[in-house]
C-alpha cells in the first residue's frame, strides 16, 4: 500500500528545509479560481509530501483574501489524503504562553464573508462535523511535536475570526468566557472544506502571543508576533519531519466515502456544468 501523501498548509519558509527532496512547482487552475501560489512537491523522509504557502510568498493575501476552496481542491487533486494546517495564533489562556504548540481538536465559527462549502449552485451536501479534527492525524501530529521539542498542548477549542484586524478586548474576554484556548483566522475554513473533500485534517497552532486580554502583556504587536513565529519555525520544520516519518503507512483518511451520505441533491437534479465542476469530490457517487 502506497503511504497516504501528506499536505501542509502554511508559510513559505515550511519547505524550505533540509531534506526535502525531488522539489517541484505545480500551477494549478482550479474551478474555484487560483490557489494562493504554486504548490511545491517533494518527499521527505520517504514520504510524499505537498505544501502550499496559504497567504502566498511575500504574504500577499489577508485571511479574508484566500481562496480557500482552490487551495483545498488543489491538495485533493494533486493526491493528498493527509492535510496539516500550520499558522500562528493568539492565546486565551495563562497556561498556553507564547512559543507553545496547541493541537486543537475544536473550532467556533466567527468568520463573516468567505466561500466555505464547494457546495451550491445546484448542489446541496451537509456534512458530519461535529468533531473537526481528526483524531487519527491529530494524535501523531502532537507525537511528531513533542519530539520536536516543543511544549504541546493537546486539545483545545480554535475560535476563527474573520479579521485581519485583531480582536478588541471585549471580544478577546467573550472568547475566554466561552472557554476557548486559540484564536486565529483560518483554520475552520480550511477544514470544513477539508471534510468536504474527504480528507484527513488537523491544525497546529503556534501560540505568538496572548491576543488582547493579558493586561501584563499589552496589546498584540504585529513584530512580537513574527519574533515569536520565527522563533518557532525551526520547531515547526522539524514537526513535519516527524510526521512524515512516523505517520502509520497503512493510515487512510477515515473520511472517505462520507459524502456518499451527505448528498441530498437528487443525482437527476443535478446539471452536467456542476457534475463536471465537483467530478473530483463527487464523480463516484453521482
Amino acid at each position: 500500500m502506497a503511504r497516504g501523501r501528506i499536505g501542509v498548509l502554511g508559510g513559505s519558509g515550511l519547505y524550505e528545509m533540509e531534506g526535502f527532496e525531488d522539489r517541484k512547482e505545480e500551477v494549478l487552475e482550479t474551478p474555484f479560481g487560483s490557489p494562493s501560489d504554486a504548490f511545491v512537491t517533494g518527499t521527505l523522509e520517504g514520504r510524499e509530501v505537498v505544501f502550499l504557502s496559504r497567504h502566498g510568498r511575500g504574504h500577499r493575501l489577508s485571511p479574508s483574501e484566500i481562496n480557500y476552496r482552490a487551495n483545498v481542491w488543489g491538495m485533493k487533486k494533486l493526491g493528498v489524503e493527509f492535510l496539516v494546517a500550520i499558522s500562528a495564533c493568539g492565546s486565551l489562556k495563562e497556561g498556553i504562553a507564547p512559543g507553545d504548540f496547541v493541537v486543537i481538536d475544536q473550532l467556533i465559527d466567527r468568520t463573516k464573508s468567505r466561500d466555505a462549502t464547494f457546495f451550491e449552485d445546484g448542489i446541496v451536501a451537509h456534512i458530519m462535523f461535529a468533531d473537526p479534527i481528526t483524531a487519527e492525524l491529530a494524535g501523531p501530529l502532537a507525537d511528531a511535536a513533542e519530539k520536536a521539542g516543543t511544549k504541546v498542548h493537546r486539545g483545545g477549542t480554535y475560535v476563527c475570526m474573520e479579521g485581519p484586524a485583531f480582536s478588541t478586548r471585549a471580544e478577546s474576554q467573550l472568547y475566554r468566557s466561552w472557554g476557548a484556548d486559540v484564536i486565529g483566522m483560518t483554520n475552520l475554513t480550511e477544514a470544513k472544506l477539508a471534510r468536504e473533500a474527504e480528507l484527513a485534517f488537523a491544525t497546529l497552532a503556534l501560540a505568538t502571543d496572548y491576543d488582547c486580554w493579558h493586561e501584563e502583556h499589552g496589546d498584540v504587536r504585529v513584530d512580537e508576533v513574527l519574533r515569536v513565529l520565527r522563533e518557532n519555525v525551526a520547531n515547526a520544520k522539524a514537526t513535519v519531519h516527524n510526521l512524515c516519518r512516523d505517520l502509520p503507512d497503512d493510515l487512510e483518511s477515515p473520511h472517505r466515502g462520507s459524502l456518499r451520505s451527505a448528498l441530498l441533491t437528487a443525482p437527476d437534479a443535478v446539471t452536467e456544468a456542476t457534475r463536471q465542476r465537483l467530478e473530483l469530490l463527487v464523480g463516484p457517487y453521482l
